[in-house]
This record gives structure tokens, C-alpha cells and sequence, in this order.
């Protein structure tokens, strides 16, 4: 087949029926198998995240994955040839089904302790649901070296909160110091766990105790001392 440019546009000469009937079953054949593909990459990556969450990313296995996933071990290899490649797939998954709580919704509330109680609220909402496996891959961040770029996003969020958390309070040197110190303690997955550890607080009472800490942080000791004896 030739194809001859005239001012009209594109001749094609020798072109039948049969070879448009050919072309278009190859593009529907490479359509679907780029689809068939991309579900068993899907398969294969929440295989993984499932097992991430039960067991932990340092004792899943390949093995495990594809069984799970229902395919080979080669087929793994061929999708991910790379921990780290797995890792990033798992990571970019889980976080689309379980998204970090809203920065811009608690930077939009101007007053700081409102502002603290409404981001204490919702973060420890969320290592509720979050703490299976947030828990497996804290637990195993320093035995996996792969791990590590998928901590990048929840440490640039914890980052991130305890900016828009230490605005407002109208402190500076060693007190603005120790009111960072205190966001980032109560902001910690770990902390949260302490606090809430065999039922030992329920939610409310450790968003309140952790607001407390982060208030009085803020506050000068003979300014509280003196409302303390009042």
C-alpha cells in the first residue's frame, strides 16, 4: 500500500477493506492487552498493600504477592523489577484510598486553639483507621532501606501540619521552641498510640490532654503560675 499526497489531502492506493479490518483488530488487540496489563499491575500492588498492612513490607514476600494477586512470581518481576518500584506503587495506592487529612481546611481557621483541637480531631480519626499499617511500616522502616522514599509524603505532611499549627500564638525564642517541640510530639503517630494504647484514653480525652500540653508550652510559667493562684 502507497499513499500519495495530493491538494486534497492523502490518497491511499492499494488499501482494501481487509487490510482497515486488520489494522483495527491490532489496535484493538494492543488496547486490551495494555488493559489486561494494567489490572494485573493493580492486582499485584494491592496484593502487596494487603499484605503490607497484616503481616508488614519485611516479612511479605514475592511468593506471598503473587499468590495473592493470582499470578507468577515472574509476572511480579516483570510489573516491579525493583523493591523500591513495588514500594512506590503500594505507597501511591494507599495513600489515594486513604488521603491525609485537609491542611488548607486547618490553616483556614484563624484562631490557634480552635485550630489545634480541629487537626488533633481528624489526625487521630485517621491513625485509627490508619494504624495497621502505619504501625508495620514505621515498625519496619530501618529494616527495609527500600522503604524509605515512601515515609517522604507523611514526613513533609507532619512537617507541614506543625507550620500551620505553630501559627497565632504569639511566641518567640526558646517559648516558640518549646511550642514546636510540644506540636510535634502531640502530631506523632507513636504519641497518639501511647495515649490511646489498650483503651487507655478514649479520642476526646487525648485531643484534650495533647491540646493542654501544646498550650501550655506556649505560655510564659509566671503567666500560668499567676492564673494558677488567682
Amino acid at each position: 500500500m502507497k499513499t500519495y499526497a495530493t491538494a486534497t489531502g492523502c490518497v491511499k492506493i492499494g488499501c482494501t477493506p481487509a487490510d482497515d479490518d486488520m489494522s483495527g483488530k491490532r489496535k484493538y488487540e494492543l488496547k486490551q492487552r495494555a488493559a489486561e496489563m494494567a489490572e494485573t499491575r493493580r492486582r499485584i500492588t494491592q496484593a502487596a498493600v494487603e499484605l503490607h498492612g497484616t503481616v508488614g513490607p519485611a516479612r511479605t514476600t514475592v511468593s506471598a504477592v503473587a499468590d495473592r494477586a493470582g499470578v507468577q512470581r515472574h509476572t511480579v518481576y516483570r510489573h516491579f523489577p525493583t523493591e523500591a518500584e513495588l514500594y512506590g506503587a503500594c505507597s501511591a495506592h494507599w495513600l489515594a484510598a486513604n488521603p491525609l487529612p485537609d491542611l488548607a481546611a486547618w490553616r483556614a481557621i484563624r484562631d490557634p486553639h480552635e485550630r489545634l483541637a480541629r487537626a488533633l480531631e481528624e489526625l487521630y480519626i485517621y491513625y485509627e483507621r490508619a494504624e495497621p499499617m502505619l504501625a508495620n511500616v514505621l515498625r519496619d522502616l530501618e529494616l527495609v532501606p527500600a522503604l524509605g522514599p515512601t515515609a517522604v509524603p507523611f514526613r513533609d505532611f507532619m512537617a507541614e501540619a506543625t507550620s500551620a499549627l505553630g501559627a497565632g500564638w504569639n511566641t518567640r525564642g526558646r517559648r516558640r521552641r518549646l511550642l514546636y517541640a510540644a506540636l510535634r510530639h502531640v502530631l506523632d503517630f507513636q504519641s497518639w498510640r501511647s495515649l490511646t494504647a489498650d483503651g487507655l484514653l478514649a479520642r476526646a480525652d487525648a485531643v484534650d490532654l495533647a491540646s493542654e500540653l501544646v498550650e501550655a508550652a506556649a505560655v510564659e510559667r509566671r503567666a500560668a503560675r499567676g492564673r494558677a493562684g488567682s
